[in-house]
């Protein structure tokens, strides 16, 4: 199987910071792949997000920008990428620039040694006591409803196309890689872990803890509780099958 990527960038309001992110995945995929393609999704930005994502495309053919009219969210940015992609393995890398180049050549690295590659902080340090409590939480959390052992569930992996095709995705929300990495490893998927370091946003803030994305994350591992569980029990019953790094 060839191992071309797709790589989708969600971007809102991250004017400071998209051109030095795509540049980032740009110089990390190298010739470690014989094809490859960049969607860009400017979500509903209303600064110059959606103007350098055009120029970055008018400069290089194998990127491609989709504007969304409104803020959609990560989880509806992923899916759209999914469905336009035209390679064999996705990634998704966010147009924050917060994912140094090491970590994405890291990352990439691991691509085709399992069906999912589930990438992990090295250094949480560099984020906020908060954001940290809230992540290990949400860790401890869905590890011990579903009965897996991942050391995080929220990072840039990367997973073969034809597998996210066949996976139900429910929600456009801050859980949706959750979602996706539960049902695929209780299924009886591979998976490998890797650990990368992270870098601290050099310019805005985080837009993960709103109130409405807090709300549908719940909403999530609620509905999920019930699909993995309870109704469809036997499908998701697999064994997890890691592969060591």
């Amino acid at each position: 199987m060839n191992r071309t990527l797709t790589v989708i960038i969600p971007a809102l309001n991250e004017e400071q910071n998209l051109s030095a992110a795509a540049g980032t995945v740009l110089e990390a995929i190298g010739q470690r792949f014989p094809d490859f393609e960049l969607l860009i999704f400017d979500d509903g930005s209303t600064d110059r997000t959606g103007e350098i994502a055009d120029m970055l495309a008018a400069g290089n053919d194998k990127i491609r920008v989709i504007h969304n009219p409104r803020n959609m969210g990560f989880g509806y940015n992923y899916l759209r990428g999914v469905q336009l992609s035209r390679m064999d393995y996705v990634a998704m890398f966010p147009g924050d620039n917060e994912i140094p180049q090491e970590a994405v050549r890291l990352t990439l690295d691991a691509v085709g040694s399992a069906d999912i590659v589930v990438p992990y902080a090295v250094n949480p340090d560099v984020r906020s006591w908060s954001r940290r409590l809230v992540s290990k939480f949400f860790v401890i959390l869905i590890n011990g409803l579903f009965g897996l052992r991942l050391r995080y569930f929220n990072g840039p992996c990367v997973l073969r196309r034809t597998l996210l095709q066949s996976v139900p995705m429910k929600t456009h929300g801050f859980a949706y890689m959750a979602s996706i990495l539960v049902r695929l490893i209780r299924s009886g998927h591979t998976y490998v872990e890797v650990g990368i370091p992270l870098q601290p946003r050099e310019h805005g803030r985080s837009k993960a803890f709103r109130l409405k994305n807090i709300l549908s994350v719940l909403s999530t591992i609620a509905e999920l509780f019930w699909d993995v569980r309870v109704r469809d029990r036997r499908k998701y019953a697999g064994a997890s099958h890691r592969i060591a790094a």
